[in-house]
């Protein structure tokens, strides 16, 4: 099947009992069992859920996986990953990633002895020299958040696969419509489920899917011993969202490449990061592990003043001042005092990421107006 067919019926079957077409919220927190000693379907619904599984078909189905696992926030669904490892263990990361991830990594797991590395990933050789008996995962994040800095997954699974490490890749900003990082050679995808699979601003979930039986088994052990799991509701509402995903992502991507060659042509604008130019750094890695080149996008104005910046971001009418990303609604964002404030300044600066930086989550508006928004707040900058 197409990509927009298993969007639509992945994972998703008639209720048996009355013929519904979607699947039904199955708000209980317990199931009734037959016998003791005969029972081998559903218990508490902490360790599953019919809306839940549901819904982990679908996902999975989507990322060309056979096993997905649902959780409560892309957060949780991160902290399972790392609960994989152990004291000693040693992970390679990138040093343009989530605040959130860069939080999690260094204020949680290095106080019970993982050491994180975070090192520029664009070009895989940087990752060489790190590499050795305790590096047990890769986690990768392509295209990057904020900077889009685009990883080639290929060489870097080659390397962990040498090692024997795990390498997991957030496909938050991706989606699965443009990227499949399994397909690439990696054991795990992340999402936020929060962002373009649930599409509509409205719930907080991740997601993990793998293709490794034993390793769903472990993930699955930990998420049901921790639980971090999502509510019926959320499932539900997920579902609904991920049956218009191929159609949201066609218009993010048509209307983001719109927002990004405007951005490039405008007098007060400075850089613009966006996979998609020719001359964006990997762009030729990113037309071979992508299909499109979606809707994120961050910029600088010209001088590189703060005051015109925010000035900038007051101005929009359209654009909504907000965190997160890949919703209906455009979304203006910056990174400094937003998503990536857990950050150090030093580290954010080193790493190129400046306080001047402006984030775009560009949404599915008629594109006339959303250009027309920029234009105006531009102006006014």
């Amino acid at each position: 099947m197409k990509f927009g067919t298993i969007a639509i019926h992945a994972g998703v079957e008639p209720d048996p009992t009355t013929g519904a077409i979607m699947t039904p919220v199955y708000q209980t927190s317990t199931y009734v069992q037959p016998s003791p000693a005969k029972h081998k379907g559903y218990a508490y619904a902490r360790g599953a859920n019919p809306t839940r599984t549901a819904l982990q078909k679908s996902i999975a189905a989507l990322e060309n996986g056979k096993f997905g696992i649902c959780f409560s926030s892309g957060m949780g669904a991160t902290d399972t990953v790392i609960k994989l490892l152990k004291p000693g263990d040693e992970v390679i990361t990138s040093n343009d990633l989530y605040g959130g991830s860069f939080r999690m990594f260094t204020k949680v797991y290095e106080k019970y002895g993982i050491k994180f590395h975070f090192v520029d990933l664009t070009n895989a050789a940087n990752a060489a020299p790190l590499v050795n008996a305790k590096t047990k995962l890769f986690w990768l994040e392509t295209p990057s958040n904020p900077l889009m800095r685009i990883i080639d997954i290929r060489s870097l699974v080659a390397m962990a696969k040498k090692n024997g490490s795990l390498v997991a890749v957030d496909n938050t900003f991706a989606s699965p419509f443009l990227q499949n990082p399994l397909d690439l050679g990696a054991d795990i995808v992340m999402h936020s489920v929060t962002k373009y699979l649930s599409g509509h601003s409205d719930v907080i979930m991740g997601a993990l899917v793998v293709n490794d039986e034993k390793l769903r088994d472990e993930l699955a052990f930990i998420t049901n011993s921790c639980g971090a799991v999502p509510g019926p509701q959320d499932c539900f509402l997920v579902l609904r969202g991920i049956k218009t995903l191929h159609l949201r992502m066609q218009r993010h991507c048509q209307n983001g490449k719109q927002v990004a060659e405007f951005l490039r042509s405008h007098p007060k604008v400075g850089k613009v990061y966006w996979p998609g130019f020719a001359d964006h750094p990997n762009h030729e890695i990113a037309k071979k592990q992508m299909r499109d080149f979606g809707g994120m996008m961050s910029f600088e104005l010209k001088g590189d003043n703060l005051e015109h910046a925010i000035k900038l971001m007051e101005s929009v009418k359209i654009f909504s001042l907000a965190e997160s990303l890949g919703g209906v609604e455009s979304l203006i964002n910056h990174p400094a005092s937003m998503t990536h404030a857990s950050i150090p300044k030093a580290e954010r600066m080193k790493n190129g990421l400046s306080d001047t930086l402006i984030r775009l989550s560009v949404g599915v508006e008629d594109i006339e107006d959303i250009i027309g928004d920029l234009s105006q707040a531009l102006e006014k900058a």
